[in-house]
């Protein structure tokens, strides 16, 4: 289950990350507001994750899970370029998340 809870919290991070770029620097109230949500449901789950998870595994994959998925939203959703390099890192950086699954003795 701990696992799951990573997923999601992964997932609300990349939510959070986006609506703090639609706050404006905080000066949207709604996606502030909304920001603020997700961001507690994202730590919340993932320190439901940590009580099993090793913490270096359960920091590196949420993280990486945000970072993953802001760059597909930011490409996808906000125009943001889609270079040789960027992608390269990208792929780079989910590699690093799927050795460090298959590292976890979890």
């Amino acid at each position: 289950m701990a696992w799951v809870f990573l997923l999601l919290a992964g997932l609300l991070e990349v939510v959070w990350a986006f609506l703090m770029k639609a706050s404006v620097g905080f000066t949207r109230p709604w996606p502030t507001a909304g920001m603020i949500v997700f961001m507690i449901g994202s730590f919340g789950l993932l320190s439901m994750a940590m009580r099993t998870l090793p913490l270096g595994t359960a920091y590196a994959i949420w993280t990486g899970i945000g970072a993953v998925g802001a760059f597909m939203v930011g490409a996808v959703f906000l125009g943001e370029p889609l270079t040789p390099l960027r992608i390269a890192g990208v792929t780079l950086v989910a590699f690093g998340l799927i050795v460090l699954k298959l590292a976890s003795s979890h």
